[in-house]
């Protein structure tokens, strides 16, 4: 079908459409009139529209997500499945595409999808933006790590600017899942532990990546993954079986994705894992029960790459037929690169095993998400090449990631504030596989951006310094990476070791930057053991014995256990994975240009035999030593309880001091408990905190956490100056969801505390009554 036949189309739309708005016109029973007057009427009734001109196949179809498998330039290859994917974009049987990138490609395949399929529905053009699209932010656990909210969604407004120029309008991100273990590779894309934390930083995504009007040019659509409890993998093991009880499923787990749906995320994506014994893709009770009757969720659900194909390896169902069966009704909208759908679904449905409704809802779920696009009001309105070569790589995307990058480093220690340096200090010597890697501070989930285009730490020094002396050391790895194989580790080449230590045997100061491989942590990286990869451990060491004025900046996608860097090195920096302008932010860190201000949004283990290890945990019958010589407590025989560094934790080149704790309780009159604090920086230089607050209830007939963040607040004071912080809690901030997920208010005494990291300084208690 050409264009004149997409135009005739849509006339019969409209005219369906006018009919369905005067049908009661002449008579007293107007309830079933569409209000033009409101946006989602419109479109639901131009939705009705359509799905009464398609036919099973055409339905079908637009549940149908192919990856993208040619060049759609050129000429079309013979005698493969891609050639039967093409036909099927012809035929209107492919509702999106994924991973097909760039305006020309994006622009080529949706005028098949348009001018030469029947009824001319314009594809939705998916691809994992994850912190960035070609010019690239800290990576998303960084990004957390600045608890700037604001500055998070920023990220994601710039990252969905550069994405939609290039023709891209749906990104396979914020990955809202809460994790615990840092064995998992992929704690790298979350928030990290919290789930308050990370509820605040899935709206704050959310509303970057789909703005205030998904019909806006610069809006792309989001996609809250994965649902539900693919960061408890068993072993953090990638694609492991989940196994965690109701509590946590609906305390912890489930929250941020509530808040997803709350800020109206378009689209959800299952997770690979199996909770009770059913996979998340045809898990009924996640999809059905709780997403789209109790939370009411109005877009659709997305498989994970394959996940409909693989309920059969899972042992749920025997044939991929009966996996196309159980997906569907169990509510995933959309099959993601699996083909069952497209099939299979045509027979189930004459086969009475699937119901027509049960299509024409996962259809309807569709369409309205390409109306709310403007898709059908301008199906190329994302292919402007001239916007394409403006935006790609601008200033303002320059700048936004650089700001992005300082607030998300965090100082874990500075003895005898070595830092910052001084920037009349010439005699400082950089050393470290990571220091001069262009590659590495990309991270993982990279999407377009260029191999080796990231600002090393090297060349944000010698803006400083131009005399810097730098040596590598011993090589991280040993062969070339790619994304899609094993990062292959140097266990035994020590070249360049004595040249690294004979440098830093008369350095004023030893930068060394140490860490993993960009590639070392993601999706499907996980790992067993989470120190310092390779040979860099001996080689702190042998730099420390000649030298012990060292600056340790850590470039890692996940917590690290590094007990003895933080028993011997003066100065650590966790700097993370931080995009495109890496170097040039840490540099003005180290040179005392930016105050760093970040906090953990994970805690860092001692060791990883107390992985997994989180702040907000509970006591046990036995939870601490009652004297001296007794074992039988929870404990290790081996290494403390505690962690090497706290969730919430981080350092300033200021002070704070926090004084006047207050409580007022105003709850019994109507009102709420009001905590305030009063905060001064007694340091020489201004600086930003993280003020933030903590629950615990005492007695409850669900055991509560320890402690519990309910709060925070950034504040910045210049030397000497002081505020009053005052939080206002609410009768929902007591609250918690029971074993069967049912919101839940009890009396009880309640422990309310205020600090800058999740062992806060001021507490007190109160009992409350509701």
């Amino acid at each position: 079908m050409k264009q004149s036949t997409l135009r005739t189309t849509f006339y019969i739309a409209w005219l369906l459409l006018l009919l369905i708005g005067c049908a009661d016109s002449n008579t007293d029973n107007v309830t079933n009139k569409v209000n033009f007057n409101d946006q989602n009427s419109r479109i639901d009734a131009r939705v009705d529209s359509l799905l009464q001109l398609m036919t099973l196949e055409e339905k079908i179809g637009q549940m149908n997500q192919y990856n993208g498998f040619m060049d759609f330039t050129g000429p079309v290859p013979d005698g493969d499945d891609t050639e039967l994917k093409f036909e099927h974009i012809k035929k209107g049987y492919v509702g999106s595409m994924l991973n097909v990138k760039g305006v020309e490609e994006i622009r080529a395949v949706q005028r098949i999808a348009v001018e030469e399929s029947r009824l001319g529905i314009p594809l939705i053009f998916g691809y994992d933006v994850i912190h960035g699209y070609k010019t690239m932010s800290p990576i998303p656990l960084a990004e957390a790590a600045s608890w700037d909210l604001k500055a998070i969604e920023n990220s994601a407004r710039l990252a969905a600017k550069e994405a939609s120029a290039a023709g891209i309008n749906w990104t396979f991100a914020p990955m809202v899942d809460i994790s615990r273990d840092a064995r998992w590779g992929r704690v790298m894309e979350g928030a990290g532990e919290d789930p308050y934390l990370g509820s605040l930083i899935a709206k704050a995504r959310i509303k970057g990546f789909q703005g205030e009007d998904l019909s806006s040019r610069e809006s792309i659509i989001a996609c809250a993954k994965h649902f539900a409890a693919y960061g408890f993998p068993e072993g953090g093991r990638e694609y492991n079986n989940a196994d965690l009880g109701t509590s946590t499923l609906y305390n912890v787990v489930l929250p941020p994705f509530k808040a997803a749906n709350e800020a109206g995320v378009k689209t959800f994506m299952n997770s690979f894992n199996q909770l009770n014994g059913i996979p998340a893709t045809a898990n009924d009770f996640l999809l059905r029960d709780i997403l789209k009757d109790e939370w009411q969720f109005k877009g659709f659900v997305v498989s994970d790459w394959g996940s409909v194909a693989e309920l059969v390896p899972h042992g749920y169902a025997p044939d991929g037929r009966t996996a196309a069966q159980l997906a569907v009704n169990a509510g995933t909208d959309m099959d993601m690169e699996s083909s069952l759908y497209v099939s299979e679904l045509l027979d189930l449905v004459n086969d009475n095993k699937v119901d027509l409704a049960t299509i024409d809802e996962a259809v309807k779920r569709i369409l309205k998400v390409k109306f709310e696009l403007g898709l059908f009001d301008d199906p190329y309105k994302y292919c402007s090449e001239e916007l394409e070569k403006e935006v790609i790589g601008s200033q303002e995307l320059t700048d936004g990631v650089l700001d992005m990058a300082l607030k998300s480093v965090v100082l874990l220690k500075n003895e005898n504030k070595l830092l910052p340096l001084d920037k009349s200090n010439k005699n400082i010597v950089l050393i470290g596989p990571l220091a001069a890697d262009k590659d590495s501070p990309l991270g993982n989930w990279r999407a377009m951006a260029v191999d080796n285009s990231a600002i090393s730490v090297l060349e944000g020094m010698q803006e400083y310094n131009q005399d810097i002396i730098y040596s590598s050391g011993p090589e991280l790895i040993t062969a070339p990476t790619e994304f899609s194989k094993e990062v292959k580790i140097n266990e035994t080449d020590t070249t360049g070791l004595q040249e690294a230590i004979q440098v830093a045997r008369n350095a004023d100061v030893v930068v060394m930057v140490l860490g993993e491989n960009g590639l070392q942590s993601g999706e499907g990286r996980s790992r067993t053991q989470i120190d310092l990869p390779g040979l860099q451990q001996q080689l702190l060491e042998e730099i420390y014995k000649v030298n012990r004025n060292i600056v340790l900046i850590l470039n890692n996608g996940r917590p690290l256990a590094l007990p003895w860097a933080k028993e011997n090195v003066p100065a650590i920096v966790e700097a993370w994975h931080l995009g495109s302008q890496s170097g040039n932010a840490i540099a003005k860190i180290l040179y005392g240009d930016y105050n760093p201000s970040g906090k953990l949004p994970m805690t860092f283990p001692r060791s990883v035999g107390q992985v997994p290890i989180y702040y907000n945990d509970k006591s046990t019958g036995r939870p601490s030593l009652p004297s001296k010589d007794f074992v039988f407590w929870s404990h290790y025989q081996d290494v403390s309880n505690e962690p090497l560094w706290p969730f919430g934790y981080g350092l300033s080149y200021t002070e704070f001091k926090y004084t006047n704790f207050k409580i007022e309780n105003n709850f019994n009159q109507g009102k709420y408990i009001k905590v305030s604090i009063d905060i001064e920086n007694t340091g020489d230089v201004a600086g930003k905190d993280v003020v933030q607050l903590y629950l615990k209830d005492r007695f409850s007939k669900v055991v509560r956490p320890m402690k519990e963040l309910k709060a925070f607040q950034q504040i910045f004071l210049q030397p000497n100056e002081n505020k009053t912080i005052v939080f206002k809690l609410s009768k929902l901030d007591f609250s918690y969801y029971d074993n069967n997920g049912k919101l839940f208010y009890e009396d009880g005494v309640f422990d309310i505390s205020i600090g800058n990291s999740s062992n806060p300084e001021f507490s007190s208690s109160m009992e409350m009554i509701f």
